[in-house]
């Protein structure tokens, strides 16, 4: 199993830097981290504090707990910890909840740097209603003044709602850290797989370390989603699950849009009908909210608009998380043979919808790399800021690649071209597929805009010189470095 801590090197430096105000200014700094579930938000901080060589307090709030045993276990870990230079003069119990722990907590920082952490936050709110105001209260008068560094640990969606809302009583007191998945490059390096496994890798586990940690070194992709297949417990499994019921425990009109989403549905129109009820189609009125909350406040979805240089219908809509994307179009139905006992029916039904499926899922990632590698200035092309597809309204063409200067509307489209990720290599077919469907774009223009391909496999050697930038699985990983 994969153990070893990898990337996060932005997110360390981040926390060492806040770290270092606090020594210097004598103050305290707080900094609300939220992530999805999994993603390994108690990992980096553990990590961090380890590393860090000052006196640390990491308290875990449990769900459901009453609020005096939350009390209690509070005080048990402070008096663990080295903050308290004499742990037998604190009390037996704490019996002015809340307040009374900051209080108490106040009492006994040093005068050098502490770092104090609240994992599973939002929970703590829940158990008691005064808790986020007693949080703010102690933070103003008591704790600010001293150098502690806050680390406030919690879901990205109840970290939004409880704490750094505008009318919650902490908004605008901590630095705001959103923990996304690993990388794939730092993916591959956990694995120790080559180019193109690790992208295989980042699309099964979605990048999230609670997946990988279940994962050998060195075993190839399929090979290890033939392994889970004997577990139906496997956190392959069970990571997306959880998160699903955590999200959507209820089976209402949001999760009906999710798994329609998740199904392949990607327009409104289509999502509308497959998500609707017996009664019909899932009135605009209803979806167009529902839409908006799944992306721009859950962040579940993604939206893709056609990228040209005039506005362009229809928007697309996706799971942001392949590894829930997955589960919904394929692991489910996996999982539910491999609790029968199925292991070998499950497999089989996997490796069979793999390839399609994998084909259509890399494509938002293998923008995304030429996105980032334009930014940095290795691309031909230096006015390339916004990497995205092209399509009408027929999806007839679709175009997989267009490179602008800007986006949803372009003034100039830089370059267009094709992903191929199947295991036939891009040949003379598909450049005249490509050739014929690109002129279709507005803003393409015949013997300026650029011709880029990438490709699983490599592509025919008589077709290079006829396109402007090839790229392989190696070049897609090395855009994350």
């Amino acid at each position: 199993m994969t153990s070893e801590f990898v990337g996060r090197s932005v997110e360390l430096g981040l926390l060492r830097t806040r770290l270092q105000r606090v020594a210097e200014s004598g103050r305290g700094t707080a900094v609300a981290i939220r992530g999805r579930r999994q993603v390994g938000k108690s990992r980096l901080v553990q990590e961090f504090c380890n590393a860090a060589q000052v006196p640390y307090l990491y308290f875990t709030a449990t769900k459901g707990m009453p609020v005096t045993e939350s009390l209690a276990s509070f005080l048990a870990e402070l008096k663990c910890s080295r903050i308290a230079p004499d742990p037998d003069t604190l009390p037996d119990s704490i019996g002015g909840g809340w307040p009374d722990a900051f209080r108490l907590l106040s009492t006994v920082l040093a005068d050098s740097p502490t770092v104090v952490v609240i994992d599973e936050l939002p929970w703590l709110a829940e158990q008691d209603a005064v808790f986020d105001g007693a949080l703010q209260t102690a933070w103003d008068r008591l704790l600010q003044q001293r150098p502690i560094l806050l680390l406030l640990l919690g879901s990205d969606i109840h970290m939004m709602e409880r704490l750094t809302a505008y009318d919650r009583p902490f908004y605008g007191r901590a630095d705001n850290l959103v923990l996304e998945p690993l990388n794939p490059a730092e993916v591959g390096h956990a694995l120790a797989l080559e180019p193109a496994e690790s992208i295989d890798a980042h699309l099964i586990t979605g990048g999230l370390p609670g997946i990988l940690r279940s994962w050998p070194r060195g075993l190839p992709p399929l090979e290890f989603v033939r392994r889970e297949c004997d577990d139906p417990a496997a956190p392959l499994f069970g990571v997306p699950e959880s998160t699903l019921l955590a999200e959507f425990p209820a089976p209402d009109q949001a999760r009906r849009v999710l798994e329609a989403i998740g199904n392949g549905e990607r327009t409104h129109a289509t999502i509308a009908a497959t998500a609707g009820s017996r009664s019909g189609t899932l009135p605009s009125g209803t979806l167009s909210p529902l839409l908006h909350r799944l992306s721009a406040e859950k962040h579940v979805l993604s939206v893709d608009e056609p990228l040209s240089i005039k506005p362009g219908k229809p928007a697309l809509y996706r799971v942001a998380d392949s590894n829930l994307r997955l589960y919904l179009a394929t692991l489910r139905t996996v999982q539910d043979l491999v609790r029968r006992g199925r292991g070998d029916a499950a497999y089989k039904l996997f490796a069979r919808r793999w390839t399609s499926w994998r084909g259509k899922a890399v494509e938002p990632l293998v923008r995304d790399a030429l996105e980032l590698s334009a930014l940095a200035g290795a691309l031909p092309w230096k006015d390339v800021t916004t990497v995205g597809g092209w399509w009408n309204r027929t999806f007839n063409p679709e175009i997989d690649l267009i490179g602008a200067d800007r986006s949803p509307v372009a003034n100039r489209i830089i370059f267009a071209g094709s992903i191929k990720w199947l295991g036939t290599p891009f040949d003379r077919h598909d450049l005249a597929e490509l050739t014929r469907a690109v002129t279709e774009v507005p803003g393409f223009e015949p013997r300026e805009t650029a011709s880029v391909v990438v490709s699983l496999t490599n592509i025919d050697s008589t077709l290079t010189d006829a396109l402007d930038l090839v790229w392989n699985a190696a070049d897609v990983l090395s855009a994350w470095g």
